[in-house]
């Protein structure tokens, strides 16, 4: 598994927190199973290779981070989202958002880039184009001031 394949995963499991009040931890274990990715390979490509222990970590530290930085990110969504309020924004949209701005702020292992081109490589995937614009707008000025602090 790719980590590009990883952190599309890490971003499908950012919105899944968004609608369910299942504990993390409790979340992850179930969704990062050998037995989900057995059944989903057939449906869903991103699932046909479970990922090993490197990929692993990283969707946990993602998606733990996301989980626990939710209003700090989502308050940043929406003060960069110039004109929207954060409730109009596209759920798939804030998990692919969050997940960038996660790996922006708190996993400097990541190039600021290619976590911004990453997000809007998978958004490029799941919403139209104005929404690709959208996201990475706000993610190139929320590098462009986190640079600046």
């Amino acid at each position: 598994m790719t980590r590009d394949t990883a952190r599309e995963i890490a971003v499908r499991l950012a919105y899944e927190l968004s609608f369910t009040d299942r504990p993390t931890p409790e979340l992850l274990e179930e969704r990062l199973s050998k037995e989900t990715f057995a059944g989903l390979a057939d449906e869903d490509a991103l699932y046909r290779d479970p990922p090993g222990a490197k990929q692993r970590d990283y969707i946990r530290r993602v998606v733990e981070g996301v989980g626990a930085h939710a209003a700090e990110l989502d308050a940043d969504i929406e003060r960069y989202s110039v004109g929207w309020k954060f409730s109009r924004i596209p759920l798939v949209a804030s998990a692919i958002m969050r997940v960038a701005m996660y790996e922006i702020l708190y996993m400097p292992d990541i190039p600021n880039g290619t976590a911004v081109n990453s997000a809007v490589e998978i958004a490029k995937k799941y919403e139209t184009p104005e929404t690709v614009r959208f996201i990475n707008g706000i993610l190139g000025s929320f590098v462009r001031q986190e640079a600046e602090r």
